[in-house]
């Protein structure tokens, strides 16, 4: 028996399948602020940049092709001028070699002695968290007065430095009037403000190194100072690159501590009266302020500005080559 399955004829055809909706307004909405969104929440980050950073650098630049006074109205457009007579100044390379001497002095003995302090406060002790505590109380006071209070500590005829060094049988030291002696001064200035800081850094890194390493190494027979320099230190790579950067940054504006240290001078802003502490900060706001020479003072503001630049990028290669990482 055979059933006949052809359709009848004239049977209605059936309707087409219908094809996708359009996305509501909900829909779109919805994608919409996913997509956008994400440039909206950082997008206050990079107005502010602009506004006070990309602009002023870009400002500062246009203003170092001038011969631009403040005091006395002159905008002359010199192109490079100061760009040459700044390579020709031993105003300027005097400076650089103050802010570079003062800059190392502080930031080695600044970041070894954070790192093992850091160390230290690691372990289990009685007492951590006061400790812990003091590590920023330099942080939270007065950069003046931390400056003020070291001027006095380093007085030639009063000072408690001169008068320890006395007891053991050692003669004064003019800290104001000695190059090598009033970078010294400085950097001790610097370090005691920002060894606790970085230490604390190091701190919250070392709290994030997981415990079995430190107990693999130990059942193993390494000592806690293998420990440290195969562990800790390796691990801490990525942490002390953003130290070594952030202290160069400082390092090398380093403005208010030797101001200070120059106060009782006949003008602070010369670093002594050979400008034997004189930085380069120093030196662009006397030129741009106290010489009204605003367009030359610029152009050390940008000279400085590639220096930061070179100097962190070396560093960052540095300390990536010693660490190991590729």
């Amino acid at each position: 028996m055979t059933i006949d399955v052809r359709p009848e004829t004239g049977a209605a055809t059936p309707p087409p399948a219908p094809g996708p909706r359009k996305p509501g307004w909900r829909a779109r909405l919805a994608r919409l602020d996913l997509r956008v969104s994400p440039y909206l929440f950082i997008s206050p980050f990079y107005l502010v940049f602009i506004l006070f950073g990309l602009f002023p650098l870009l400002f500062t630049l246009w203003v170092s092709l001038h011969d631009w006074g403040l005091a006395s109205g002159t905008r002359e457009f010199t192109g490079l001028e100061n760009f040459r007579y700044l390579l020709t100044d031993e105003d300027f390379w005097h400076a650089t070699v103050n802010t570079i001497g003062i800059f190392v002095l502080a930031t080695i003995p600044q970041l070894l002695l954070a790192l093992f302090l850091a160390n230290t406060l690691s372990r289990r002790m009685r007492g951590s968290t006061l400790f812990r505590i003091g590590m920023v109380a330099p942080l939270v006071t007065s950069t003046a007065a931390v400056a003020i209070v070291f001027t006095q500590m380093f007085d030639r005829d009063f000072g408690m430095i001169n008068w320890a060094l006395g007891a053991i049988g050692m003669g004064d030291i003019d800290w104001q009037a000695s190059r090598g002696w009033s970078w010294v001064a400085i950097a001790l200035m610097v370090d005691w403000r920002w060894t606790g800081y970085n230490a604390l850094i190091y701190l919250a890194a070392m709290q994030a190194i997981p415990k079995d390493l430190y107990e693999a190494a130990a059942i193993d027979g390494a000592s806690r100072v293998r420990q440290f320099w195969q562990i800790t230190v390796p691990l801490l790579q990525p942490t002390i690159i953003f130290t070594v950067i952030i202290a160069t940054i400082g390092g090398l504006q380093l403005f208010t501590e030797p101001v200070l240290f120059g106060v009782g001078t006949s003008n602070k802003m010369d670093g002594g009266s050979l400008h034997q502490f004189q930085t380069l900060t120093m030196y662009m706001y006397d030129n741009a302020f106290t010489d009204d020479r605003y367009g030359y003072g610029a152009m050390v503001a940008w000279a400085l500005f590639l220096m930061i630049i070179a100097f962190s990028l070396l560093n960052f290669l540095f300390v990536r080559r010693t660490g190991g990482t590729k």
